[in-house]
């Protein structure tokens, strides 16, 4: 049997968002409860529930007060005042006087007049004056979601009995909408976790770099989040912390930011293990963050990027001063999240290990070929033009041979570096800076050419494990600049700088035309393959005259 027409009409205004001043009958009530069932967006479900609950009390003001685990208020939904209204009010209540004594007591609570209660105390500066009062708690699943807050009957009476009943019955229906959308909200919220990770999965499998893969890390955390900023940041020697990622407002001002990790938050996350939560990181004298130095910036969330016993490093997020504020449900949600990306990330890192024992065992070979093979084979040819110096007595011809037998030992010892750099038991073992100044010491001793070692006790901490491949580079430009340089010094330097460290090799020889040099000869190509061999950026500023430099960038 269909509806009567005025129940009919009051569901339609109220599903139209016109129910202003309704007060509902009994079968609309069941209808318009029906339809805030159904809705499974958080947000709009709570706005539905305070505009429903002021519709069928007949409030003309009314707020749904969410609670915090500490007992406070930590979201506040109102209706009947406007935004401007709402701003000039100020910042959120506190949960204090009447509306604390409704979280602590947690039953229905009914005033004709606020001002008479002895637990009232008073109203905020430009806050609309409230007489009448009804407040309903919302128990979710046995535990009190919040309650709700009506004032102001239109026609000044008191809230009625009829009236209680009305909105407890409600709250019943509320009850029901908000835990279907809390479920649909971490449904959605694992989902969308789940959907990150897989992406950051592929970036690492598809061998993608890893600032890159960071950068997703990062995007993904500020997106499930909600937050305004993103950073990721790593260890940069024994004692500081850098910025190595940031996504989000002034990201450009953060990333590569370098702070001390004892004095920071970032430091304390790492070494506990466990996440940090700011309500006010510009507020906090406890914490030396680079949000913090920049200002502008208040909530803040940090959590470790740890897998198994290995910590890469914390990644935060954060939002503007007097933005949201980050939830437990954001910390569940951001842990798990860092967590399934730390794996990946530490996924990425055992693969480049195996990748390089596999290089380090193809190097042990040609390491054994060269010198089982080619180093005597040279020295056997070596000792038979020795033994024909010996016989020969024209003078031209015994130099000749002398000279040649002089660079067959040269060819014999620029093998033998070589060697040493690829096999994995020397270099590789050695610490970094006595390799370079064995290196140094081995080209200035054959050359006669003076060449100086400055090393960055950071950058080689950082880089100790990849030493065969940065001895080779460096023995690759030192070797060109010995032989073509035409200088009398060569200064080697390996250093951190910002987010890089730089290996850079300069000489004060004639320098030459670079363009013009191009596609001449193998030794730009091996220093640029040898740069990219080790995920760095190969660069060389030179002119004619002015000498050259050579530099390797590589990313901490």
């Amino acid at each position: 049997m269909p509806n009567p027409p005025c129940l009919a009409a009051c569901y339609d205004r109220f599903v139209a968002g016109e129910a202003h001043d309704l007060v509902l009958p009994e079968e609309a009530l069941v209808r318009a409860g029906l339809a805030l069932v159904s809705d499974l967006s958080l947000p709009s479900v709570l706005e539905k529930i305070v505009e429903l609950a002021c519709s069928v009390s007949g409030a003309r003001y009314g707020a749904l007060g969410v609670i915090a685990p500490d007992r406070t208020i930590e979201e506040f939904v109102a209706y009947g005042i406007s935004a401007e209204e709402r701003a000039a009010i100020g910042p959120l209540p506190h949960g204090r006087g009447i509306l604390g004594a409704l979280i602590e007591e947690g039953r229905t609570l009914r005033l004709p007049k606020l001002q008479d209660d002895p637990r009232s105390v008073g109203f905020p500066p430009n806050h609309p004056p409230m007489e009448t009062f009804l407040g309903v708690p919302v128990r979710v699943r046995g535990l009190i979601f919040g309650n709700l807050y009506l004032t102001e009957k239109r026609g000044g009476e008191p809230f009625t009995q009829e009236d209680e009943d009305a909105v407890v019955r409600l709250a019943t229906y509320a009850a029901v909408a908000v835990h279907n959308a809390r479920l649909y909200r971490d449904a959605e919220a694992a989902r969308s976790r789940m959907e990150a990770v897989q992406e950051v999965t592929a970036a690492i499998l598809a061998g993608r770099e890893r600032d890159d893969v960071l950068s997703l890390v990062a995007s993904h955390a500020r997106h499930l989040a909600g937050a305004a900023l993103a950073t990721i940041v790593v260890p940069s020697g024994a004692k500081d912390l850098v910025v190595r990622v940031a996504v989000g407002e002034r990201a450009d001002e953060l990333r590569g930011m370098r702070f001390a990790a004892s004095e920071s938050a970032s430091g304390a996350v790492m070494n506990e293990r466990r996440p940090v939560l700011i309500p006010d990181a510009s507020s906090d004298s406890h914490v030396s963050q680079p949000i913090v130095g920049i200002g502008g910036f208040g909530p803040a969330l940090l959590v470790p990027l740890a897998a198994g016993r290995a910590v890469f490093g914390t990644l935060c997020v954060a939002n503007t001063r007097g933005g949201a504020s980050f939830t437990e449900d954001h910390r569940s949600v951001l842990e798990t999240f860092a967590g399934q990306a730390a794996v990946a990330i530490d996924y990425a890192n055992i693969r480049a290990e195996l990748d390089r024992l596999v290089v380090v065992d193809e190097r042990e070979r040609i390491a054994k070929e060269l010198h089982d093979d080619i180093i005597q084979s040279l020295f056997a040819e070596g000792m038979s033009l020795q033994a024909l110096e010996a016989i020969v007595t024209d003078d031209a011809v015994r130099t000749r041979l002398s000279q040649s037998v002089d660079n067959l030992d040269r060819v014999i010892r620029d093998l033998r570096n070589y060697i040493f750099g690829l096999r994995p038991g020397a270099a590789a073992d050695r610490h970094l800076d006595a390799a370079l100044r064995a290196l140094a010491a081995d080209f200035g001793e054959g050359s006669g050419i003076a060449i100086d070692v400055v090393t960055d006790p950071d950058a080689v901490s950082h880089f100790a494990g990849r030493a065969p491949d940065i001895v080779s580079f460096a023995r690759e430009a030192i070797s060109n600049a010995v032989r073509h340089s035409g200088g009398r010094r060569i200064d080697v330097s390996f250093a951190v700088v910002g987010v890089e460290a730089v290996l850079e090799i300069a000489d004060n020889g004639t320098g030459f035309d670079l363009a013009a040099a191009q596609g001449k000869g193998h030794g730009l190509v091996n220093l640029r393959d040898r740069g990219e061999a080790v995920g760095g950026r190969f660069e060389i500023d030179t002119a004619s005259g002015g000498g050259t430099c050579v530099r390797l960038r590589m990313p901490i």
